[in-house]
Formats: structure tokens, C-alpha cells, sequence
């Protein structure tokens, strides 16, 4: 936990307020980096001298502000950028001192992306239909019967095979997250989840109240015996990324997945599974879902794969799920997924542009991968590894995730450490997540990968640990 004290001097207002304007202005500085632990409600209250209230108003502030975030059990850390509250665009390449973004965890844009024109033909194309004054009506809450198709078509592009009526019609992965969590648990209830997981499942967790409970990995994902044991904690739920994993880049094997399929099914666990990247991957396993069409609630990603902008994702409910009534059930929080973005989606999965821009998207991720390993090859536990948007990168001795990303940043590039993805009690690894589809060109990127390998040969500076 870091021995952060607020800085209060020259500053107006409610005290409450004050803290959170420091607070606020140490993480933009950068002297307070993501993933950092704060000091608790009493421990923080007595070092500025007042009181325990006072600094519980201020971390609420700072919560509304999405600039922190509370774990039950953990304590309040700064949340990272590319967490649901706070999504910036990518910092332009103003020069050679601007500062280079690795820590968001976007899709990289291939040079003369078709992305665009494919969203000009595709308004042009509607502006002349009779369906267009259609698409500003209210639709039924797990979409129109052609949007559920169309999801049903791109599901199976991940190698499940699912029938429309299964298929609720979602605004974006974490939407989709939200459908199938609010299906499944109830407030105090315990989720198991890779004991680094990805930071939107933790914001939801505590939204609804439930406890997250990590499970120990290897480099194929989940480890099976782990597993079985974590379920002796009574949890009914798995949630976990078997393609590309968010933050580690782990792929699960085919024989994992049976495993793991198998454990679930002994000790009655409902298992979520996130896909957002796994077309990316030119050959891969069939989704863990397939192993258990009566228990298995499979999300496929769009956000990552075509557009974020588009705000789609689909979920795939199991055999005999009353999928109407949960739709409608979770249709109360967004009413309906925006109708136009989802024809736009829909007219892409028919026609071949998703295939198209999924195709060009692998391609110039593979290419910044190639960038990576040769600017941090010596570093990357499997350099081997196929197209991904983010790496996992180990950090030699003495570095720590939180020094190395503050350090990293002063020298001008950002990453985002593992605390910000550890769950559970177990010290989070000397590691940090390298995202690189942010930079909007292969200059920038090659420009931060080389900020990061100069501050990884030069070490830490002497009381570098401590914040």
C-alpha cells in the first residue's frame, strides 16, 4: 500500500473535495500510478488529521469521478484507463516528448483501415431503405429476429453453433457481462475468475456485490486442480477468457479445456466465457462453452474484433435458458441495444466486411507483435505467441509492477501493472500488461517499445520502490 499523503495546500472548498482534487491531480501527474493501493479510510484520516467521514466522502467523490475504485476485501486502488469509467481516446503522436499510450487496450487500426467506408456504404445503403424509420422504434429486448440471426452467424464464427433464439442482442462485451451475471448470482454471492482477471469483471463485481475468488493459472490459463478446489468455497459461477486471456495472453489447450469443462460440470458451475479476441487466432480450440451446452453462457466480442464504436457484443445463452424472460428481465437497465448499430453489424456479418476487417486487424497485430519481439524479446515469456492486442510482460529483478509503471511513465510511455488485475489476497506478480493497439501508427509504437526496453536495461533508480 502506498504512503501517499495529499498535497492540500492552495487549494478551496469542502474538505471532502479538496482530497479528491489532490487525488485527482496526482494521477494525472503521474505520481500516483494505476493499480496503486490507497491508504485506508482511518489510516489516511489520521495522517491529514481529520475525520474517518471526511476522507469517506472524499474516496466517493473520487469513485464518481472514475479515478479509484474499491475491492471488498482489498482496500481502494487507482483504477486503470481502460476500465468502463473512463475510456480516453489514444493520445495523438505530437512529437518526439509525447507521451506514448500502452496501457489502453484497443484494437490496432491497420494503415487505410476499411472500417470507414464500410460504415459510408453502409448509411448510404440505409438511408434508402423503407426499414430506416423502423430502426427509431422501440425493439424487443434481445433484439430484432434478423439481429439475433446475424449474431447466431457470428457466434459460430468462434466454432459454437447456437440457434437464434438463444442469442440475446447486447450493447458491448461488459453489457453482455452484465446480462449474464445478473442471471446467475445475487448480492454476496462468490465468482471464480483467473486470479489476474480482466478489470471490468471487478468493477462489476462490486456493483452487484459479490465476491471475486481467483484461481491459479499456468501459461495455458486455468489450472484444473485449482479449480476443483476453489470450488469448495460454494461458488456457483466461473467467469474466464480461454482465447488470448486479458491481461496474460494465455490461450487454453484443447485437452485444458476438457478438463476444465469437466470440473465444471461435477460441481454444477455455471461458466461465463468472454471471447473478445479469440479470431485473432488462426487456429483455436472450440470454445469451452461447446463443452457444456447446458451450463456455458458464451460472449462473443465485436468491440475488439470490427469497431468499438459500433457497441455491440452477443450473448449466447445455454440449452433450455427461458432466454425471452431473461431479456426481459435485463432489458430494464439499457431498454434495448441501439437498433442501428446493430443493422450496421448485421449487414457486416452478412455481406463479408466483418470477416474482412477481422482479417485485416489480425494481420497488423501480428505485425506490432513481430515490433514487440524485437524490441522486448529477451523479456516476453512466450515471443512465440500469435496476433494479440496486449502482452504480458515480466519485469526482471528488482523492478515491481507499480515502480516500473510510474518509472515507465516519467520516461514517457504508459503501461498498466498486475495489481490492477490481481484477485485475491496473493501478491500480485512483478509484471505488467503492454497493450499494443493504442498507438495509432507502427512509428509511435516502435517509439514507446523503445522507451520501455531503455527503462528495463537501465533498472530502478535507488528508492525507486517506494511511492
Amino acid at each position: 500500500m502506498t504512503i501517499w499523503t495529499p498535497n492540500l495546500r492552495g487549494r478551496e472548498g469542502p474538505l471532502y473535495r479538496v482530497i479528491a482534487d489532490a487525488l485527482g491531480a496526482d494521477i494525472e501527474e503521474g505520481r500516483l500510478a494505476a493499480g496503486t493501493r490507497l491508504p485506508t479510510h482511518r489510516e489516511l484520516a489520521e495522517k491529514v488529521g481529520v475525520t474517518v467521514g471526511t476522507v469517506t466522502r472524499a474516496y466517493a467523490e473520487a469513485e464518481r469521478r472514475g479515478l479509484i475504485g474499491g475491492e471488498v476485501g482489498r482496500g481502494t486502488f487507482v483504477r486503470p484507463r481502460d476500465t468502463p469509467r473512463h475510456l480516453p481516446s489514444p493520445a495523438p503522436d505530437l512529437g518526439d516528448d509525447a507521451l506514448v499510450e500502452l496501457g489502453l487496450n484497443w484494437p490496432a487500426t491497420p494503415p487505410g483501415d476499411p472500417a470507414g467506408r464500410a460504415l459510408r456504404k453502409s448509411l448510404d445503403a440505409l438511408q434508402r431503405s423503407p426499414q430506416l424509420p423502423d430502426l427509431l422504434d422501440y425493439q424487443p429486448h434481445a433484439g430484432l429476429p434478423s439481429h439475433r440471426e446475424a449474431g447466431a452467424q457470428w457466434i459460430q464464427r468462434f466454432g459454437l453453433e447456437v440457434a437464434p433464439s438463444r442469442v440475446i442482442v447486447c450493447s458491448g462485451g461488459q453489457h453482455a457481462m452484465e446480462v449474464a451475471l445478473s442471471a446467475l448470482t445475487r448480492p454476496g454471492d462468490t465468482v471464480l475468475c483467473e486470479s489476474l482477471t480482466y478489470p471490468g469483471l471487478k468493477v462489476l463485481a462490486n456493483r452487484f456485490h459479490l465476491r471475486l475468488h481467483g484461481v491459479a493459472m499456468d501459461e495455458h490459463g486455468l489450472l484444473p486442480d485449482a479449480l476443483e478446489a476453489a470450488c469448495r468455497t460454494g461458488a456457483k459461477v466461473l467467469f474466464c477468457l480461454p482465447n488470448l486471456q486479458n491481461p496474460t495472453g494465455a490461450v487454453m489447450t484443447e485437452e485444458r479445456r476438457r478438463r476444465i469443462a469437466a470440473v465444471a460440470r461435477q460441481h454444477g458451475l455455471s461458466v461465463v466465457e468472454d471471447d473478445a479476441y479469440g479470431l485473432l487466432l488462426d487456429k483455436r480450440p472450440a470454445p469451452l462453452c461447446s463443452l457444456l451446452p447446458e451450463s456455458g453462457w458464451f460472449i462473443a466480442g465485436v468491440s475488439k474484433l470490427l469497431a468499438p464504436g459500433l457497441r455491440m457484443g452477443y450473448l449466447a445463452t445455454p440449452e433450455n435458458t427461458h432466454t425471452e424472460r431473461l431479456a426481459e428481465e435485463t432489458g430494464l437497465a439499457t431498454r434495448m441495444t441501439p437498433a442501428l448499430m446493430a443493422e450496421i453489424t448485421t449487414r457486416w456479418v452478412r455481406e463479408g466486411i466483418a470477416d474482412e476487417l477481422v482479417i485485416r486487424r489480425r494481420r497488423e497485430a501480428q505485425e506490432r507483435m513481430e515490433l514487440a519481439k524485437k524490441l522486448l524479446g529477451e523479456w516476453l515469456p512466450r515471443p512465440g505467441r500469435g496476433a494479440t492486442y496486449h502482452l504480458w510482460l515480466k519485469l526482471p529483478a528488482p523492478w515491481r509492477a507499480e515502480p516500473f509503471t510510474s518509472h515507465a511513465r516519467r520516461r514517457g510511455v504508459t503501461v498498466t501493472p498486475a495489481e490492477l488485475f490481481n484477485v485475491g489476497p496473493a501478491t500480485a506478480p512483478a509484471s505488467v500488461r503492454v497493450c499494443l493497439g493504442a498507438p495509432r501508427t507502427r512509428a509511435s509504437l516502435e517509439k514507446g517499445l523503445q522507451r520501455l526496453r531503455d527503462t528495463l536495461e537501465g533498472g530502478p533508480e535507488p528508492l525507486a520502490s517506494i511511492v
